[in-house]
């Protein structure tokens, strides 16, 4: 049946690659936006962030006085603390326009919070006080600048010394700079940072020392890495429309795959009426007529996953250094296709129905 009703085969087949190719390209567009939102937090190499209190987001948090750095590196669980301060400033391209960007500086010579990967040059660059490294996917956007180009931002002399590799932000253009240019630029006041970023001592208990810090720290907020990545995830997910946008059109998918499946599926009953009669008439039971159907669906979703997959493969490497956000964990095709099974066999029930309405008399007829 599979084999020999093409178009139905084929309209079918349609349905589930559009479950999967649709759902699979919406859902890798919203992991990378994800990891834009707490690209910074994920990179840091911290175990934990210590930030303004009543904090919602990574982005949304007050400065904070240096005096805490003193009170968290007096710990005993702590190897480290190093602060990072984020601001903002109007990058000025080579044809003399401005881009607004979002400056990171780290503190010399650690530079914690900083890259993590380069295109050109390394982190050794941005030790000079005046460098700074821009992000290869945005030099585009800041008019091509080359290594070693002079040129403002916030109005302060600055020389692009390296090009990062994937560091884009969320919130905007991510240009990392040493601690102190960055206060330059932002004109922040003295010892006042956007965090601190700690490191705990090997072997030393997470839970325990982060329970340290807060005691030590009541008017600051406390996150492990791993929780304030969460939250700010959670945060733009929910507060920007982000969710809703990619639910509406994730469910778009499927509903356009479901009344593909249903309807070419549903046409193939309706024209093999007489072949379920003949089965019935020969002594073959509901069941058999059960079986005959679904394994026609499995055999269509199958096929179907493995050409979806495929073209949603090409797709993934197509875009996965360019400017649009991709990204698939290894956990969702599983569970992608998973879904795709269950919402075949629904889409079959119609056809199901049908077929089992088919009366041995009918061959007579």
């Amino acid at each position: 049946m599979v084999l020999h009703d093409r178009s139905s085969t084929a309209g079918a087949l349609l349905g589930v690659v559009a479950i999967v190719f649709l759902v699979g390209q919406q859902l890798s567009v919203l992991f990378g936006l994800l990891n834009f939102m707490s690209v910074l937090v994920d990179h840091s190499g911290a175990d934990a962030w210590v930030l303004s209190g009543n904090l919602r987001n990574v982005d949304a948090g007050n400065l904070i006085s240096g005096r805490y750095l003193d009170r968290v590196i007096g710990l005993r669980e702590v190897a480290w603390a190093e602060p990072i301060l984020i601001g903002n400033g109007l990058f000025r391209t080579p044809d003399g326009s401005f881009e607004s960007v979002r400056v990171v500086g780290m503190r010399r010579p650690r530079l914690v919070g900083g890259p993590w990967a380069f295109a050109q040059g390394n982190e050794r660059a941005l030790l000079d006080l005046e460098s700074v490294a821009v992000d290869r996917l945005d030099l585009e956007k800041l008019g091509q600048p080359l290594p070693g180009t002079l040129t403002e931002i916030g109005g302060r002399r600055v020389r692009v010394a390296a090009v990062t590799d994937g560091a884009r932000g969320f919130q905007g253009t991510l240009v990392f700079a040493s601690l102190d240019k960055v206060k330059d630029i932002a004109g922040t006041p003295p010892g006042r940072y956007s965090a601190i970023l700690v490191r705990f001592q090997p072997g030393a208990d997470a839970e325990a020392a982060l329970a340290r810090l807060r005691a030590v720290l009541p008017e600051c907020s406390v996150y492990s890495t791993a929780d304030l990545s969460r939250l700010t995830r959670r945060y733009y997910f929910t507060q920007t429309g982000i969710g809703g946008s990619f639910g509406f059109s994730t469910m778009i998918g499927v509903v356009i795959g479901v009344v593909i499946i249903s309807l070419t599926l549903y046409t193939s009953v309706l024209g093999r009426a007489r072949d379920f009669a003949v089965m019935r008439a020969i002594g073959g039971r509901r069941w058999d007529v059960t079986v005959v159907v679904v394994s026609q669906t499995l055999i269509i979703t199958v096929t179907g996953l493995f050409v979806g997959f495929l073209l949603l493969s090409v797709l993934l490497n197509a875009t996965g250094r360019s400017a649009i956000p991709s990204y698939f964990p290894s956990f969702v095709p599983p569970i992608l296709a998973i879904v795709t099974v269950a919402v075949s066999l629904s889409g079959s029930l119609i056809a199901l129905r049908e077929a089992l309405r088919a009366e041995p008399a009918a061959v007579f007829h």
